[in-house]
């Protein structure tokens, strides 16, 4: 069950972790303009957790950024991921390889970070890469020996653990077997636009669950916002990166 049963309004969304083509967002922008927004931070990287008080003021809920589906050479515990990765790096992101088996070992080491995110105040966990196993192509690629029950079974326990210590689970790029989980975010494309299973987003919409289309590299972002607010009923949330303001767009202010 999720640890917070309110629904969510479309609400407006910033995100330091990742982008695709421009700068994300950045730490004194965030504190200068988010407001009652879902705020997205790489708790690892420098010093942002220091700022999740700050950020928590102004009536934002602050989420943790963690891969579930690689293993990152930058962080901290990589050698300790090491035994349970594929043996070459993934070809699109050449400093993360793919996780290749989980068991016990590894849900120690990903319960080990949710422990210190919730430690540092965050209010959720967002989970990248957490669909890795379902891509036919990068499995026979990497010979990945990770079944699809046990990759389902990986990230709802992990979203337990989430829950356990009061916080809550951002899915991401897929709601299969996420029941348990709070909210789901797609990364979407001028090229690819509503490429998920659109009955899933809904689905989570439907139940007051908080979905966020983070939209990339578009000419002209409330377009493609009008449109996707066609597609679906319910409070959805939208972020998107201007390919002419070269930054993220924020909506729903």
């Amino acid at each position: 069950m999720s640890c917070d049963d309110s629904d969510y309004r479309a609400m407006p969304v910033y995100n330091q972790a990742y982008q695709q083509n421009y700068e994300a967002d950045q730490i004194p922008g965030i504190l200068d303009n988010a407001r009652n927004a879902y705020v997205l931070l790489d708790p690892f990287d420098g010093d942002n957790a220091a700022h999740v008080d700050a950020i928590k003021q102004q009536g934002n809920e602050v989420g943790a950024y963690i891969s579930i589906g690689t293993g990152e050479t930058y962080r901290d515990d990589f050698s300790a991921m090491r035994p349970f990765l594929v043996s070459e790096p993934w070809e699109a992101w050449s400093e993360e390889y793919f996780v290749n088996r989980t068991d016990e070992k590894l849900l120690n080491i990903m319960k080990a970070r949710i422990d210190k995110i919730a430690g540092w105040g965050f209010d959720w966990v967002e989970f990248d890469n957490m669909d890795w196993f379902y891509d036919d192509k990068e499995r026979e690629a990497y010979d990945f020996q990770v079944t699809r029950a046990e990759g389902i079974n990986y990230y709802r326990t992990l979203c337990d653990h989430v829950h356990s210590k009061g916080m809550k689970c951002m899915a991401k790029n897929t709601v299969e077997g996420a029941t348990n989980f709070d909210g789901v975010i797609y990364e979407s494309y001028p090229d690819e636009r509503n490429w998920w299973e659109q009955s899933g987003a809904q689905d989570f919409l439907d139940a007051g669950k908080l979905v966020i289309i983070n939209h990339y590299n578009e000419e002209n972002c409330a377009k493609a916002y009008r449109q996707y607010k066609e597609i679906y009923s319910g409070n959805l949330s939208f972020i998107c990166e201007d390919a002419k303001a070269e930054k993220y767009v924020h909506f729903n202010q």
